[in-house]
């Protein structure tokens, strides 16, 4: 049969080739969850990767999860996703940030033995069903009939596919530059392409320069670290993933260490400008607001006279430190000055310089909230290409690419999380709706509705929808079924006691504030009083439970006015998400829309009311407009 299928077809043609199966093209963090989502779902699926031993890398900073960030780490792994798993195995330090604040802006952050955790993303991969894991460099995409149908590699064989999935991060057309020295090329010196930026262009997509860089790896040896600050982990330790116990950390875990730029290093720095890549004119594409270069904050904070850096451990197996806060394009004998005039690394030594890298990226706002590309059927796009920053976000795109790619080839309604369900959704939408002109960061402010979606939550919000389309499977999903159970017990049994005013109660009520108790209240009752927590009425109880159980129930019962409320106004929204539009809808025949917003709905083909509502430059009078039509037409 092959030999036939050879000699009809070609040499390149292979009969696995008319299989139904999906492409993922880039095995970063948007590649692995995507075919590993895919292949859950029992589709094959190729993964197509540079090198083999460089998946999933932390190109950049050696840390995953922060602000909003973390959250979608806990997202991604309540839908079934593997980032939250790895790197609870391969974190360094666990730190829950924002502890002295509100349930709404909590995240976990883990600093990551990078080597060992991309050397476990591989063994995950090697060893799944359904996946096959292929070296090689793609050069660019096959179309049929305004249809992707596979790829051209390198060496000029074809792979041909129902579907393909696009999760090529930086690696488009990237130049990496430091000072007035630019080399094509991708990071960790992969090779990078030009071919598919044109192939797309050339399909009428608009292709986007977007910049990002890094900072300086130093030798761990070569630093005086006693005259930093040290910032030590939790104790009391937190993880990303359902499955991960504190007996699964078996890495040692390290502190961390803060230090400063000062007026030396700003001079260092402004006398040098020119120098740098990205003010002397090479950079063309735009950078980070919310990650600038040490360059870019120097000018834009000037009154500033000092800044933050903290010094990370990359991994056990490297002598090496990321400069957090430090990124720059400069050149090399003026990072050396710099770093130099900084506490503590006076005496540092360079391993690898800071860099500036360039690289194409496709305007999101031609996707659909499926991350389907609007003008070529069955391709998908996710991560870095989408114009986005993090290796969070971009693992967050890459199962929702995975799922709805999976969900097309089996010719089913596409999954589009809304705002108010996760942050994910928030990210998908700000993509589609409003696109990016500089490199997209999750930011807990993105969201209207912040304390529902809680790091404690996650998967309460999400695990269902991971079952349902088979990415959860059965350990996981009785797993969750239990938690909810005992939760549900937890809650009943604090209704249930009940407290008349006994002497140490009300201690530690005037302990905490409050008056004594003159009548009867429930456990359920008191726990509504701040400062009154699960952990300090534990003596009084007459029942045992898990306390991290028992402080999720708290949460819940601490909040539960503002959470009704949220959910009410979420409700109010999703009244007009249910109101579908025709992706083929003609707004040049409904009359009375402004020019502006005729122009965007027809630019941005909104598939609900909600989502036209949230572009910018379609005005109140216009969604009125359009959702009269809405209804003539259903009626």
């Amino acid at each position: 049969m092959e030999r036939l299928l050879h000699f009809i077809f070609g040499k390149h043609i292979r009969k696995s080739d008319y299989m139904k199966e999906i492409i993922v093209v880039g095995a970063g963090h948007a590649g692995v969850e995507a075919a590993m989502a895919i292949s859950n779902m029992n589709i094959k699926v190729k993964l197509i990767t540079l090198s083999k031993d460089l998946m999933a890398t932390l190109a950049c900073n050696p840390s995953i999860g922060g602000p909003a960030k973390g959250i979608v780490v806990r997202e991604v792994d309540a839908l079934g996703g593997v980032m939250g798993r790895l790197a609870d195995l391969n974190a360094l330090q666990i730190k829950m940030l924002n502890t002295a604040k509100g349930p709404g802006v909590r995240a976990l952050r883990n600093q990551i033995d990078k080597i060992k955790y991309s050397r476990m993303v591989r063994d995950v991969i090697e060893k799944q069903p359904n996946l096959e894991l292929i070296q090689a460099q793609v050069k660019t995409l096959i179309f049929e009939n305004n249809k992707v149908s596979g790829v051209v590699l390198a060496d000029g064989s074809e792979m041909r596919s129902d579907v393909v999935v696009l999760t090529t991060g930086t690696f488009l057309a990237s130049q990496i530059m430091i000072g007035q020295n630019v080399t094509d090329i991708a990071s960790d010196d992969q090779a990078t392409t030009k071919e598919i930026s044109k192939s797309l262009k050339s399909r009428g997509l608009d292709i986007i320069r977007l910049k990002t860089g890094t900072v300086a790896r130093i030798k761990t040896n070569s630093l005086n670290l006693e005259v930093t600050e040290i910032q030590p982990g939790d104790e009391d330790l937190n993880f990303f993933s359902w499955k991960t116990k504190k007996g699964d950390i078996t890495l040692p875990q390290l502190p961390c260490y803060l230090t400063y730029t000062n007026l030396e290093t700003h001079k260092i720095i402004e006398n040098n400008l020119e120098k740098s890549s990205m003010y002397s004119g090479v950079v063309t594409g735009a950078g980070a607001r919310y990650c600038p270069s040490v360059e870019d904050k120097i000018v834009r904070f000037a009154d500033k006279k000092r800044h933050q850096l903290f010094i990370e451990p990359e991994s056990l197996e490297l002598d090496t430190v990321y400069v957090q806060g430090l990124s720059t394009s400069l050149p090399e004998d003026v990072q050396l000055e710099m770093i130099h005039s900084v506490k503590g690394l006076e005496n540092a030594e360079i391993v690898k310089y800071g860099f500036a890298i360039e690289y194409d990226a496709i305007n999101p706002i031609q996707l659909k909230p499926s991350l389907e590309s609007m003008h070529i059927e069955n391709l998908f796009f996710a991560g870095q290409i989408n114009g986005t920053s993090g290796y969070e976000e971009a693992a967050g795109q890459g199962i929702m690419a995975g799922i709805n790619a999976a969900l097309k080839v089996l010719d089913k309604e596409p999954f589009i999380l809304r705002r108010d369900e996760a942050y994910i959704g928030v990210m998908i939408d700000d993509l589609v709706t409003k696109g990016t002109q500089e490199p997209y960061r999750l930011l807990t402010s993105r969201s209207e509705y912040r304390l529902l979606l809680r790091h404690d939550n996650a998967d309460q919000r999400l695990t269902q929808y991971g079952r349902d389309f088979n990415v959860v499977k059965d350990e996981q999903y009785q797993a969750f079924k239990n938690k909810m159970q005992t939760m549900s017990e937890i809650e009943q049994a604090l209704k249930d006691v009940s407290f008349i005013g006994s002497d140490d109660i009300n201690k530690l009520l005037v302990k905490e504030g409050f008056s004594n108790l003159n009548d009867r209240l429930s456990a359920y009752e008191l726990l509504k009083r701040p400062r009154i927590t699960v952990e300090n009425i534990k003596p009084y109880l007459d029942f045992d439970y898990d306390i991290d159980l028992a402080k999720l129930v708290e949460i819940e019962i601490k909040y539960a006015g503002y959470i009704v409320k949220a959910k009410r106004e979420a409700g109010r929204l999703l009244k007009m998400e249910m109101v579908k539009i025709d992706e083929e809808l003609d707004y040049s025949k409904i009359d009375n829309l402004s020019v502006e917003g005729r122009e965007k709905l027809m630019l941005i083909r909104p598939t609900t009311l909600g989502q036209a509502t949230r572009i910018s430059g379609v005005n109140p009078a216009d969604i009125t407009v359009l959702s009269f039509h809405l209804n003539s037409s259903n009626k």
